[in-house]
Formats: structure tokens, C-alpha cells, sequence
């Protein structure tokens, strides 16, 4: 009987029982201990920051982006509409509403849709970028990695300084997806913008189980970031708080196990590309399908998810993840457009033609680190066999 072949599952291959019950043998499991600190640097490090901030997930630490950066109520951020909708909500938990914009081919938002809504939705008040239709000040320009594939951060930049716009970077999917060439050669995605985030969930490149970090080109905001994290405490011994914090923390044992992913990265990305490269190599031109390319030209994408696209209309997106499911292969479509759900249909929209066809059209297919060039090939001939 076939094995199941699941979509994307961490890969434990390495150091992580023995990190993890050094913890257990500490007794340190909570939120004190040492690995906490140590991950932070082994982060701060592989990303050539100064320092990186650890919290609970990538979401929570996305919400910490936007309070050092003060978005707040009253304020507008630009964000893409092809993302998964946890970007997205930490504006809101922000009091802070969404503006939505298309993506391009790389399937993150497109610069070039985003600088006309500022162009065209908005003016210039007093150094503040204000939407003409809501009134409201469009503070921050927040940036998705989709699939660790790295956004146009070159144009991004340009015009968040043009239209004083904070650049965060929700670089959750890309932790080690780097510029190759360029002004931003060498830098890695969630180290251009003002503030970064990565998200260490089961599915991500390395897990944490649950797991975010922060890091941020302004000290300040990472110092505030790691207060905000831990409660606000002004005072530990007294228990004092000088403003509302959260238990945004990570735990000791979830330190350990990334210490140990965090040794392995380079392989994961090694393995992604080859398995990549596979299915490139066997789908990409055949049978109606393409296989959607990383930017490859100008950085090191880590590859995170992989983009089978429907490009004959005989195949339906549905029916693909049905007949695979049926021969005990995990797949799933690109997420449901963010402003086409949950409260987020009031919000303005801007060029979002090509999102929907993505939307319509895209099967993700198994990527995990571990995955065998033999089930590689099962899911190949599943493929062009429909």
C-alpha cells in the first residue's frame, strides 16, 4: 500500500533530542532558561542583524511590528491580498485598517500597483500620505515573502521614502532568501524594511513548533519589542509595568528544538531547491502545467512552497486536490483572497486581477525537507497521469 505523502512536516533530523532534554534537564521549560537567548543570537546571527527578539508565533510578532512602529488607530497599511490571513490581522489588532493590493508574477504584492494607489488614491499632507477616499493616514507599507520567494524590496524601499511609509516585512516564509546582486546584495529578507518578522510553525522551513522572531534596523524598536513581549515590566522584582505588555514569549523547550533546526538550514534550503528542480524538470511545459519560478536572478530564494499552475483549462483546481488526495497525496490551493473574507469586505481593494487567477489556478505541492526523490516522482506521475 502507498505511504501518505504530506504537503510540508518539519524535519527532525538533527540535534533536537538532545537540545531539547538538556532543557528537560535543566528543568528550565518555560520562558527562563538560556536557549531562549541563545536562538535569539543564533537568528540574529544567520540573518547578520545586531539582534533578533523571540515570541510565542509569527503572528504575535507581526503585532509587535506594528506597535514599535506605532501604527494605530486611525491608520491605514498598504498589504497584499494574496497572503495568509494571519499577516494581515495583526493590522487590526493594531486598530488600524488594511488597504489591499494585488500581487505580481513573483506572487507577492506588486510595486507597481501599490505606487499608483498612492499616486492616484492618495495625496501628501504635512509629510503624511492620506487615502482620499477614507481620510485616513496610510502609515506603514507591509511587505509579504510569499513561499520565500523575496518581494521587490528595491522598489518597495524607493517607495516607502517617497510616500514616508514604515516598511515592515513579513518574512515568515523566508527566513534565508537572500540578494545575490544589487543595492541589497547580501541582505536578507526581514532586514531591509524598518522592522522584520519570521514564524517558526510546524510547516515552515525550521519549526519551533510555534515560534516567531523580530528584528528591526532601529535598536530601539527591537529593546521595545523584547519589553513588550515579556509583560512590559518595568520593575521585575516589584512587579511593576510601565505600559500594556503581552506573553508573547518562547519557551526554553521551543528554543532548544530551533537551535537545532537553525544548524540544519542550509541543507533544508539545499533539499527544497533540488526537489524544486524536480518537478520543474518533469511538469513545468508538460500536460498543461507550469511550474512557477522563484526569483532566481538576483537573490537565493529558500524555496519554501512549491506553485503547480493550471494553465489548461481541463484541469480545475478542486478536482486536481481530489484525485491526488485519493491516491494519498496532500496538496492545497492558495489561500482564499483576505478582502474577500471575514469582516475585511468593507476594505479598499486596488488591482487585484492577477491574485484572483493565481487564486483560481495554483496547487501547492509537497515540499517538506525530507521528502525522497522517489515520492517526488510519485506525485509527478500522479500528475501527468490526470
Amino acid at each position: 500500500m502507498a505511504n501518505f505523502i504530506p504537503l510540508s512536516v518539519p524535519n527532525f533530523s538533527g540535534k533536537e533530542k538532545e537540545y531539547v532534554n538538556d532543557a528537560v534537564v535543566s528543568e528550565w521549560v518555560s520562558t527562563g532558561g538560556s536557549k531562549v537567548g541563545d536562538f535569539e543570537k543564533a537568528i540574529a546571527d544567520y540573518v547578520h542583524m545586531d539582534r533578533a527578539v523571540a515570541c510565542n508565533c509569527g503572528s504575535s510578532g507581526l503585532h509587535l511590528a506594528m506597535l514599535i512602529s506605532g501604527v494605530g488607530a486611525g491608520d491605514e497599511v498598504i498589504v497584499p491580498t494574496l497572503t495568509f490571513i494571519a499577516a494581515v490581522n495583526p493590522v487590526r489588532y493594531a486598530n488600524a485598517e488594511p488597504v489591499f493590493i494585488g500581487c505580481d508574477d513573483s506572487l507577492c504584492m506588486d510595486p507597481a500597483a501599490a505606487e499608483r494607489f498612492c499616486k492616484e488614491e492618495c495625496h501628501m499632507e504635512d509629510g503624511k500620505l492620506i487615502n482620499n477616499t477614507s481620510g485616513r493616514h496610510v502609515k506603514a507599507l507591509l511587505v509579504v515573502h510569499v513561499f520565500g520567494n523575496m518581494a521587490d524590496m528595491v522598489e518597495f524601499t524607493r517607495i516607502a521614502k517617497e510616500y514616508n511609509l514604515i516598511l515592515i516585512e513579513d518574512a515568515t516564509e523566508a527566513l534565508g532568501t537572500y540578494y545575490t546582486s544589487g543595492p541589497f546584495a547580501g541582505k536578507y529578507a526581514g532586514t531591509i524594511g524598518d522592522v522584520g518578522v519570521y514564524s517558526f510553525n510546524g510547516n515552515k522551513l525550521i519549526t519551533t513548533g510555534s515560534g516567531g522572531m523580530v528584528v528591526s534596523n532601529h535598536p530601539d524598536w527591537a529593546e521595545h519589542a523584547k519589553h513588550l513581549s515579556t509583560q512590559a515590566k518595568a520593575d521585575e522584582l516589584q512587579f511593576l509595568h510601565d505600559e500594556v505588555g503581552y506573553n508573547y514569549r518562547l519557551t526554553n523547550l521551543q528554543a532548544a528544538l530551533g537551535l537545532a533546526q537553525i544548524e540544519q538550514v542550509e541543507g533544508f534550503i539545499a533539499h527544497k531547491h533540488e526537489m524544486w528542480q524536480m518537478y520543474k524538470d518533469a511538469l513545468d511545459g508538460k500536460n498543461g502545467y507550469r511550474i512557477l519560478p522563484f526569483r532566481d536572478d538576483c537573490t537565493r530564494p529558500n524555496k519554501w512552497f512549491f506553485s503547480l499552475y493550471l494553465e489548461d483549462p481541463r484541469h480545475q483546481r478542486d478536482q486536481v486536490i481530489q484525485a491526488l488526495k485519493e491516491q494519498k497525496i496532500q496538496t492545497r490551493p492558495v489561500w482564499a483572497l483576505i478582502h474577500e473574507q471575514a469582516d475585511y469586505g468593507k476594505n479598499q481593494v486596488f488591482s487585484d486581477e492577477k491574485a484572483q487567477d493565481y487564486r483560481a489556478k495554483i496547487v501547492n505541492l509537497p515540499c517538506s525537507t525530507n521528502l525522497t526523490r522517489e515520492d517526488c516522482q510519485r506525485v509527478i506521475n500522479a500528475l501527468l497521469a490526470l
